[in-house]
């Protein structure tokens, strides 16, 4: 077995006997990286882990893989279908919003006439419901068993800050958080995960056929390459847009800015 996998798996005990808790929580998406941090959750506390599966008009292929991969480490698994729920705060939201003068608010109001541009925001707004209901799913199961929640966001993601801000990144470890996308893919490997899950394209699953590289404009190897040798190796385009990423998400990687009396 890696070693890696052991120390991480070590490591995951430990944050859980640090948090006085019992077991840990862990969701399923049927990409890699969920894949892996299960797997490893199951090496660090046998049976005391959960996995769940959480479609919210999702791909169904992403669903069948997520089983695919309890199925094959014979995880402890539940299935909640956040779709009705999803409907049903998009609508009142929405609602809410079309309340709002359009010196309130100019996302609003009529979409006719906008620019893909100025629709792109109305999209993320509503489709970043779904990771921050399934962050809401984690941590109501969770609560209930004593659990912690181990989210599945590595390294090259981290520092772009490619995740939804108290969605996927509302989590209490990040068991792959030192390790690129091609480690992730290697310790998978390793540990034996499905290859169909292995060499399927990373995606958010945030709607139907979307990629991760497709929405980053370039891919995880090219972003591997900037965090392991820098600036130097790729072509300056690549690099504004990468460093425009880190710097635009740097409010993901912190603590809310708190106000100190006296400072100005």
């Amino acid at each position: 077995m890696s070693t890696l996998a052991d120390q991480m798996a070590s490591w995951l005990r430990q944050r859980v006997a640090a948090a006085g808790a019992r077991g840990i929580v862990v969701g399923l998406s049927g990409g890699v990286d969920s894949a892996v941090v299960a797997r490893v959750a199951q090496m660090a506390m046998s049976d005391a882990v959960v996995a769940v599966i959480m479609p919210a008009h999702s791909d169904p292929q992403d669903a069948q893989d997520a089983r695919l991969v309890a199925d094959a480490f014979k995880l402890r698994v539940v299935t909640v279908d956040l779709s009705g729920p999803y409907d049903a705060m998009l609508e009142r939201v929405m609602a809410a919003a079309a309340e709002l003068p359009p010196a309130a608010g100019s996302a609003t109001g009529e979409a006719e006439g906008l620019t893909a541009a100025q629709l792109k925001p109305r999209m993320l707004a509503a489709v970043n419901i779904k990771p921050r209901l399934r962050m809401t799913t984690l941590y109501a199961i969770a609560n209930r068993l004593n659990y912690i929640v181990a989210g599945t966001g590595n390294k090259s993601e981290i520092a772009i800050g490619y995740y939804t801000k108290y969605g996927d990144g509302g989590v209490d470890v990040l068991p792959l958080g030192s390790l690129v996308k091609s480690e992730v893919r290697a310790l998978a490997r390793e540990l034996g995960v499905p290859m169909p899950i292995i060499e399927k394209a990373p995606s958010a699953g945030l709607w139907l056929g979307q990629t991760d590289e497709g929405e980053m404009g370039f891919t995880y190897a090219d972003l591997e390459r900037y965090l392991r040798e820098g600036p130097g190796a790729l072509a300056p385009a690549l690099v504004m847009k990468i460093e425009r990423l880190a710097r635009a998400s740097e409010h993901k990687r912190n603590l809310p800015p708190v106000f100190e009396r006296g400072a100005r």
